[in-house]
């Protein structure tokens, strides 16, 4: 390799390190500043020119979200914890849906296979706002309307298409034979899904529950339509309770920001090596 193909290759490689520093750089600036804000008192919150770091700097936000003796702590919690169960609840109804969906599209053949596969993944053609109205009317009509279960059905149908189609680009991956070997040897076709493909499969299922549970707990239009009640709220649509007609509490408002941040990043920091090992394998056919 001669000098100047060196010199360009270690170019384009500075070139992309810079590039990831810029983008690493962005991505943290807002938690960064959210962070700072959290631990402000609210006249340094507000003061300009903005200080980058309080010079005394407090966690009281943090307590009164956090104590649920005090009336916004015991609110805050409540909508956490409904944003918990919505979120937990389409995940494993997903999970339990996609898993075997997946698996038929992948293993059996039947008429109108593709066409039925296709079709699934035709909904996310479109925004997640064309589908408001009518879901809103089809709930209202099944009385679900300000009930959990409303928002669990919408999440399904908005998390199940790309579930099923991460799923069974990773089931495409595991090889037959392994459930023919199982047969062979006195497995019914569950027991070979059950004891063979499902641990070769735990990655992508970890990776279909990761997507799902962030679409639900980060989503606000439908919970803010579908629930009207208080104790119902989810936190994405509780966060708006900081704001006031003439003030906003925003040192609140960040603290509450980045507690609802926390339990997301923490669960894709500890399982991001599953979800890029399932988009990896499941992208490439073997």
């Amino acid at each position: 390799m001669s000098v100047r193909a060196r010199r360009r290759i270690d170019g384009w490689g500075i070139a992309g390190w810079i590039f990831l520093i810029l983008l690493l750089f962005f991505a943290t600036l807002p938690m960064v500043w959210m962070l700072i804000t959290s631990i402000k008192t609210q006249f340094a919150a507000l003061q300009y020119p903005p200080e980058w770091f309080p010079r005394y700097p407090t966690i009281e936000q943090y307590v009164r979200l956090l104590s649920p003796q005090s009336e916004v702590g015991y609110v805050f919690l409540r909508y956490m914890l409904n944003s918990f169960w919505v979120s937990l609840a389409s995940t494993v109804l997903g999970v339990l849906v996609a898993v075997p969906a997946a698996y038929a599209f992948s293993r059996f053949r039947f008429p109108g296979r593709n066409a039925l596969f296709f079709s699934v993944l035709f909904r996310n053609m479109f925004p997640a706002v064309v589908f408001l109205m009518p879901l809103f009317i089809m709930m209202r009509a099944f009385g679900l309307v300000n009930t959990h279960a409303s928002l669990i059905i919408t999440y399904l149908t908005f998390g199940l298409p790309l579930s099923i189609w991460l799923l069974k680009g990773f089931y495409d991956n595991i090889p037959v034979e392994l459930e023919q070997a199982a047969r062979i040897d006195g497995c019914t076709r569950f027991q070979a899904f059950y004891l063979v493909v499902m641990p070769l499969s735990a990655p992508g299922i970890i990776a279909t529950a990761i997507y799902a549970f962030i679409t639900a707990w980060n989503e606000y239009v439908y919970a803010l339509t579908f629930l009207n009640s208080e104790a119902l709220l989810t936190l994405p649509v509780g966060l708006q309770r900081f704001f006031a007609e003439y003030a906003t509490n925003w040192p609140g408002l960040m603290a509450a920001s980045f507690i609802m941040s926390v339990p997301v990043v923490i669960m894709f920091l500890v399982l991001q090596k599953y979800f890029v090992r399932a988009l990896t394998e499941g992208a490439v056919k073997a």
